[in-house]
C-alpha cells in the first residue's frame, strides 16, 4: 500500500508531540514540525522522488537526517524513533492529547504541576477546581477541558486541510469508473467547516453494485464496515470513515441537500414544507394531499425554488438567518479567492519561515496578488528567532532594494509584533513608525483572566502603530482552545480606533471563527484574511480563509485586502 506525503507528515508530527511531552529541546521539536509542514504542502509525492533518486535533503527544512528518516517511512510505513518514543511515554499521557485544547506542552504542565497522567486524574482535578490554579490555564480553560473530556467519545474531527487531499484522491478514483456519472462530497466538508467528521459521498449512478465494488477496492481502504447495493462504509488508512451512497437521478438533489445539512438548516426547511402542505426528505419533495405526490428532488436549485427561494450556497446553511435573507432577497454576495488583491501576513527565513523575501514575493505574484506584507516575528518569540530593531531595519533596506527590482507585486515592510503582558508592543515606536503597517499578536501569557487579557489588548490598540490584530483568540484547532478574551469588546474598540482584525487562514487556526466574522460584518469592522504563510506554497492557505469568510457571510467590501494598497494606506496613516 503506497505511503503518501500526509502519512510521512503525520509520523513527524507524532514524533514532535512525543518529544514535546518529554520536554525535549524545542529546536529539535520544531525541526520535526517544520518538516511535517513542508511535506504536507509538497505537491510532488516523496515516494516518487525517492524512486527517481532525488535528493530530499534539498527540500526546505529537510536535512540529511530527516531525508533518511523519510526514506525509512516510505519503505516500511513506520519509523524506529517513533516506536522508541511510544515505548518511553506512558500511553495514558498520550491519550490526554486527544482532549480538545490540550497539546503536548499543556499535558506536560498538568503532569509536572498536578501529577496528572490519565483522563480520570484530569477529570478529578478539573472537577475539584485544581486545573484553574495552574499558570496558563484559568477557569475558562478548566471548563473547556471538562467539556472536552465529556465529548471525547464523540466523532473525531479532522482539519479541513487534512480532509482535502483525501477527498480529492478518492473522488478522482470514483469518477474514473464508467458507471459513475457524478460524485459529490456532502456533510460539513461541503459546508467548508473548519473541521470535519466522517465523509459523506454521494454518487449518481444506475449501477450501485458496480460502484460499491469499486469503492471498497480503493487502495487506501483498511476496513470495510459494511457493503451494500446502494450504501457502503469504509475506514481509510488516514483513519477517516467514509460513507458512500449511490443515488438515482430523481432523488440526487434531495439527497445532496439532506446530507449536506446542517441539521438545523434542514429542520427549518422541513418546517417550511409542512406550512406549505409538503414533505421533504432525502428522497425528494412531496405534496401531501391525501396521497403523496412527488413534485421535486432532482436538483437543489429546483427544491429551493419550490419554496420560492433562490439557491443557498452550502457555506451559509447553518440556520443563522439564511432562509429569511433568501426570502427577502438579501443573501450576501459572498467573497471569492479572486477578490483578494494582497496578503498581509507572511514569514521568511529572517525569522521562522522557509523561503526568502524574494521567493515569497514571486510566489505572491504567481498567484495574482498585487502586494505582500512581510511580517516576521519580533524578539519575544525567541524560538522563532524574532527580529530586533537593527535586524528589522536591515530587512526594510532589503525590501526597498527588492521593490526597485521586482515588477508586478509590491512588498510591504511590516512585522508581527508581540503584544506584551502589560499591553506594550515588543519593539520601540521609532522603528515601528518606519514600517508600512504592523500586525500585532499575542503569543505569551495565554492564561490571563478574561479581564486581564482584554485590557492587555485594548492597551496595545491605543498605540497608533497597532493596525491589525492577528489570530485574535489564539486558538489552535484540535490542540488548544481560545484565550479568555471579551472579543465583542475588542471588536467594538477596533471600530472606534480604526484598527482591523485578522481572519488567520492557517488551517490549524482559522481564527476568527465564522460566528465572529458575521459579528464583525454587523459592526462594520473590516477583516484582513491573512495566510500566515511560512513558506511560498502556504500562500494557498488563503483559500481556507475564504471558506471561513464565506461561512461568516463576508462580502468583498467587508475584507481589507480586497482593496488596493493605495486604498489601504490612508486607513493605516489615519492611525498615525
Amino acid at each position: 500500500m503506497p505511503i503518501h506525503n500526509a502519512d510521512v507528515a503525520t509520523v513527524f508530527e507524532e514524533v514532535a508531540d512525543l518529544l514535546d511531552l518529554q520536554g525535549a529541546n524545542p529546536f529539535r521539536i520544531r525541526a520535526y514540525r517544520n518538516a511535517a509542514r513542508t511535506l504536507s504542502q509538497l505537491s510532488e509525492p516523496v515516494a516518487e522522488m525517492i524512486r527517481d533518486g532525488r535528493d530530499l535533503s534539498e527540500l526546505p527544512d529537510i536535512g540529511d537526517d530527516l531525508a533518511e528518516k523519510i526514506e525509512v517511512i516510505v519503505q516500511t510505513g513506520t519509523l524506529p524513533l517513533l516506536e522508541e518514543l511510544e515505548k518511553e511515554v506512558d500511553p495514558a499521557m498520550t491519550e490526554l492529547m486527544d482532549v480538545p485544547g490540550l497539546g503536548p506542552s499543556r499535558v506536560r504542565t498538568l503532569h509536572d504541576e498536578l501529577g496528572i497522567s490519565s483522563r480520570a486524574e484530569l477529570t478529578k482535578a478539573a472537577e475539584e477546581g485544581k486545573v484553574r490554579t495552574i499558570k496558563g490555564f484559568g477557569e475558562k480553560s478548566e471548563q473547556n477541558i471538562l467539556k472536552g473530556l465529556k465529548d471525547i467519545g464523540e466523532e473525531k474531527r479532522w482539519l479541513l486541510s487534512r480532509a482535502d487531499p483525501v477527498v480529492h484522491s478518492l473522488k478522482a478514483y470514483l469518477e474514473d469508473h464508467e458507471a459513475v456519472e457524478k460524485v459529490d462530497v456532502a456533510g460539513s466538508y461541503r459546508r467548508r467547516k473548519e473541521t470535519v467528521g466522517d465523509l459523506d459521498l454521494l454518487v449518481l449512478s444506475d449501477d450501485g453494485v458496480a460502484v460499491s465494488n469499486h469503492f471498497v477496492e480503493y487502495e487506501d481502504v483498511v476496513d470495510v464496515a459494511s457493503k451494500g447495493d446502494t450504501r457502503s462504509t469504509v475506514r481509510l488508512r488516514s483513519d477517516i470513515q467514509v460513507d458512500l451512497r449511490v443515488v438515482p437521478p430523481d432523488s440526487y438533489g434531495a439527497a445532496l441537500l439532506y446530507f449536506t445539512g446542517s441539521k438545523a438548516h434542514n429542520v427549518a426547511l422541513r418546517n417550511r414544507a409542512v406550512n406549505k402542505g409538503m414533505k421533504i426528505n432525502e428522497y425528494g419533495v412531496f405534496r401531501v394531499n391525501g396521497e403523496e405526490e412527488r413534485i421535486g428532488g432532482e436538483t437543489e436549485e429546483g427544491i429551493y425554488g419550490l419554496f420560492d427561494l433562490p439557491y443557498i450556497v452550502p457555506e451559509l446553511r447553518e440556520n443563522r438567518g439564511e432562509l429569511e435573507a433568501a426570502q427577502g432577497g438579501h443573501l450576501p454576495n459572498l467573497i471569492t479567492l479572486d477578490d483578494l488583491r494582497g496578503n498581509l501576513h507572511a514569514h521568511t527565513t529572517d525569522s521562522d519561515g522557509q523561503d526568502s523575501i524574494q521567493a515569497m514575493a514571486e510566489a505572491a505574484k504567481e498567484r495574482g496578488l498585487e502586494y505582500l506584507a512581510i511580517t516576521d516575528h519580533s524578539p519575544a518569540v525567541a524560538v522563532a528567532q524574532g527580529l530586533d530593531s537593527d535586524e528589522l531595519r536591515r530587512q526594510m533596506d532589503a525590501i526597498d532594494e527588492l521593490n526597485e527590482m521586482m515588477v508586478g507585486v509590491r512588498v510591504l515592510k511590516s512585522i508581527e509584533v508581540d503584544i506584551m503582558k502589560d499591553g506594550s508592543l515588543d519593539l520601540p515606536d521609532d522603528v515601528l513608525d518606519e514600517l508600512d503597517l504592523c500586525v500585532c499578536s499575542v503569543h505569551t501569557s495565554l492564561g490571563l483572566s478574561e479581564k486581564e487579557q482584554t485590557e492587555r489588548i485594548l492597551r496595545a490598540m491605543d498605540n497608533p502603530n497597532f493596525h491589525i490584530l492577528a489570530h485574535p483568540t489564539g486558538r489552535r484547532l484540535n490542540q488548544r482552545g481560545p484565550i479568555d478574551v471579551d472579543l465583542d469588546r475588542i471588536m467594538e474598540a477596533a471600530v472606534e480606533r480604526g484598527c482591523f482584525l485578522e481572519l488567520n487562514a492557517q488551517p490549524q487556526r482559522l481564527d476568527l471563527n465564522d460566528v465572529y466574522c458575521k459579528r464583525a460584518k454587523e459592526l462594520g469592522l473590516k477583516i484582513s484574511i491573512g495566510a500566515d504563510a511560512h513558506a511560498r506554497d502556504e500562500l494557498d492557505f488563503l483559500k481556507y480563509g475564504i471558506d471561513q469568510a464565506r461561512r461568516g457571510w463576508l462580502e468583498p467590501g467587508d475584507v481589507l485586502n480586497t482593496m488596493s494598497w493605495n486604498e489601504i494606506k490612508p486607513l493605516i496613516d489615519a492611525r498615525r
